[in-house]
């Protein structure tokens, strides 16, 4: 183990990418958690890694705009069909979003079947490529990350379920292909989850904090002992959660 593994060209890039995620995860999550619909991320991000999928199943460039149409239609058809169920099954609603995520985990294997790189493929879209963002490719991503968050806290409310549903499918979209499944599913549920007690406005200071500091402690603790960035994030995460959680005020926890 050393310190000088750490390569801040690296890390530096891939720590902004996990913020960029949270800016809107963080205060999505607090909604998917009032709505009671936990899996909705996975349901989502799973439909929008089917889309990237099928374009690689077409050999369609990676990262060319084809994809990113295919990605993000895929998960607003997902984002409005959950909306018009939510209207007419709302008892049914975390089932049927069960239902959608598993149809989408296994079309993927289906497409990927006979591709040399699927299982490549599949880890890549579970784990994401954090360590492989740069500061260009990050540019896009802020600019709608920062456009996605001035919608939801200023006009949000007005468009109801639909509003959330559109914002939910594209911000999933975009950062589940920098950070990959289980870090959308950790970014969402996990800091919410940690401040659920509190007001909103300490809440979601609260959960950038705990969201950041993990994603900096995973990313070393990847770099310095060669372990898998996503999945080591995920724990670090689930770890500074509970040692805040247990720091709170038993009031708070209370609550």
């Amino acid at each position: 183990m050393t310190l000088e593994l750490l390569d801040w060209t690296i890390i530096g890039p891939a720590f902004v990418a996990g913020l960029i995620v949270l800016s809107t995860h963080v205060p999505l999550g607090h909604e998917v958690l009032k709505r009671g619909i936990i899996f909705i991320d996975l349901a989502i991000a799973q439909i929008a890694g089917l889309g990237v999928i099928a374009a690689h199943s077409m050999n369609w460039e990676q990262d060319g705009l084809e994809v990113q149409i295919a990605a993000v239609s895929a998960a607003l058809i997902a984002a409005i069909g959950l909306n018009w169920t939510e209207k007419r099954w709302p008892r049914q609603q975390e089932p049927l979003i069960g239902i959608l995520f598993i149809l989408a985990a296994t079309g993927g294997i289906l497409l990927l079947t006979g591709n040399p790189h699927g299982s490549e493929h599949l880890k890549e879209l579970l784990v994401g490529q954090i360590l492989w963002s740069t500061w260009e490719s990050l540019l896009p991503v802020a600019g709608l990350y920062a456009g996605l968050l001035l919608f939801w806290f200023t006009l949000g409310e007005r468009f109801g379920a639909l509003g959330f549903y559109v914002i939910f499918a594209i911000a999933v979209t975009a950062s589940v292909q920098i950070v990959g499944i289980y870090l959308v599913f950790a970014s969402l549920i996990i800091p919410a989850l940690a401040t659920r007690s509190m007001n909103r406005g300490r809440r979601l200071l609260l959960g950038y904090g705990i969201g950041a500091l993990s994603y900096l402690v995973g990313i070393m603790l990847s770099a310095i002992f060669d372990l898998p960035t996503g999945a080591i994030v995920v724990w670090a995460m689930a770890a500074v959660a509970l040692i805040i959680g247990l720091l709170l005020p038993s009031k708070s926890r209370a609550r």
